[in-house]
């Protein structure tokens, strides 16, 4: 018979059972946690989105369609136009919303001209909902829109005219040193405790020698942590072995890129020497496995590499395998892609949960465990037969953020019973979309932009030799 009424707290999940009534009470007491709690709830250290990108409208949204990475990237030209405090308010108040309270926004400015602006506004919307973030400042100079020469590689599949209009819209990039100093003021004005402003390079192919060579030197300066995407797609893979003979894990540990302050997203193409190199060098991986597959990205060698002592945290990219920002739906996927086929898992529910908590933690620059979920357990185990299962095996088989009733960030009750508690999300929803709707006009002929940029990307790639 089973005790769905108890009060439970998971302190280390995956490595042994729950406390339950006098204990759990006692447990939240000392964590400075209500002692009481609605009864079947069950309360554990919050996960950490450990990468994504904080879209306000999602990517189906404003029309996004999955595509392979490359031809799926112009279609980033059709966000709408809104207010960047308003996008992240909605997107990190959507996020607190499934019981998570820390991300790593990468920003995708959309006027990089304003980027320290835009970046305070961000670090503002995440002080008012509640959320730890640590916020990833772009930096590129190279490449844009075809790896190997860049615009100019798409103009033989494009008719004169298409060309003569779209080319005028390819990025220009500000000076390296302003780039660098622009990372520095952000940081210089953030005046939120509970965010951390780190360099943001795109991803190797994107920057030239000289900028990771002034990013790896300045995060030493600095002592700043980098955040970057890093061989995510089989062209990125071919493209980089092309232009770094040695490998381009070797050439960033050759201008001493890499370090403990280093995390990386995807890491989809990595191969056994290079994920050597860099649990050897205390880099961080972040595996988005829903993002790697509706990108036709492939399927990150996670178990191999941490098996190699690399360590690895979760993120959603913007690119939740529901299109939903369901970080627990993400860890179950993990667990359920990365277990192997033999008679014991390759990787447990402890080292999932440990990547997705601990890991993560590292990855945004705050401290692990200090923050806790409130989940309705007894909703899932209503109609369970035995009280002696292991909660980390329930949750990685039925969580979801539909479960998530209350959410504690540093202390602060963030979210109650499925409500922020520090903002109106309703209404700032309705107010992003509004103003999303506003641009349509603009976006109707944008969508024009992107297919024929989606297809001249195509054909260009497809004269590559076969990933």
């Amino acid at each position: 018979m089973t005790s769905d009424t108890e009060i439970r707290f998971l302190g280390r999940p995956g490595h042994g059972k729950a406390e339950r009534g006098a204990l759990a009470r006692a447990a939240l007491a000392a964590r400075g946690l209500p002692a009481e709690l609605r009864p079947g709830a069950l309360v554990l250290p919050s996960p950490v989105n450990a990468h994504d990108h904080g879209y306000g409208i999602r990517l189906l949204d404003f029309g996004s369609v999955d595509d392979a990475l490359e031809v799926w990237i112009p279609t980033m030209r059709l966000r709408p136009r809104t207010d960047a405090y308003l996008e992240a308010l909605v997107a990190f108040g959507r996020l607190a919303l499934t019981g998570v309270g820390a991300t790593m926004h990468c920003h995708n400015s959309l006027n990089a001209g304003r980027l320290v602006d835009e970046a305070l506004e961000v670090i503002r919307a995440a002080r008012e909902v509640g959320i730890r973030l640590a916020l990833s400042c772009p930096l590129l100079d190279h490449d844009p829109w075809a790896y190997g020469g860049g615009p100019e590689r798409l103009r033989p599949f494009m008719a004169a005219d298409d060309w003569n209009a779209l080319s005028q819209s390819a990025p220009r990039y500000a000076p390296i040193a302003d780039q660098i100093a622009a990372v520095e003021a952000i940081a210089h004005a953030n005046d939120n405790p509970l965010a951390d402003v780190q360099y943001g390079p795109i991803g190797p192919q994107w920057c030239s020698d000289a900028l990771l060579e002034a990013i790896a030197e300045a995060s030493s300066h600095h002592d700043r942590r980098i955040h970057m995407h890093l061989l995510e797609s089989p062209r990125q893979r071919a493209w980089l072995d092309r232009r770094f003979p040695q490998g381009v894990v070797r050439h960033l540990d050759a201008i001493g890129f890499l370090s403990p302050r280093l995390a990386v997203a995807h890491g989809v193409q990595l191969r056994p020497d290079e994920y050597e190199l860099l649990a050897e060098r205390g880099v961080r991986l972040v595996s988005n496995a829903s993002a790697n597959l509706r990108l036709r990205s492939g399927i990150a060698p996670l178990a191999a590499a941490a098996g190699r002592g690399l360590r690895f945290a979760v993120g959603l990219d913007g690119s939740a395998l529901d299109d939903d920002q369901d970080l627990w739906r993400e860890m179950r996927l993990l667990y359920l892609m990365h277990g192997g086929r033999g008679l014991e898992r390759d990787f447990t529910a402890a080292d999932l949960f440990d990547a997705a908590i601990a890991t993560g933690a590292g990855v945004i620059g705050a401290p692990a465990g200090e923050d806790f979920t409130v989940i309705d357990y007894a909703a899932l185990i209503a109609d369970s037969l035995f009280d002696d299962l292991d909660e980390a095996e329930v949750l990685l088989a039925r969580m979801s953020a539909a479960h998530a009733s209350g959410l504690h960030v540093n202390g602060r009750e963030i979210m109650r019973d499925g409500r922020l508690t520090q903002v109106d999300f309703p209404a700032a929803r309705a107010e992003l979309l509004a103003q999303a709707r506003a641009d349509l006009p603009r976006l109707e002929i944008e969508r024009r932009n992107v297919r024929l940029l989606s297809a001249a990307t195509r054909r260009y790639y497809e004269s590559w030799p076969a990933a």
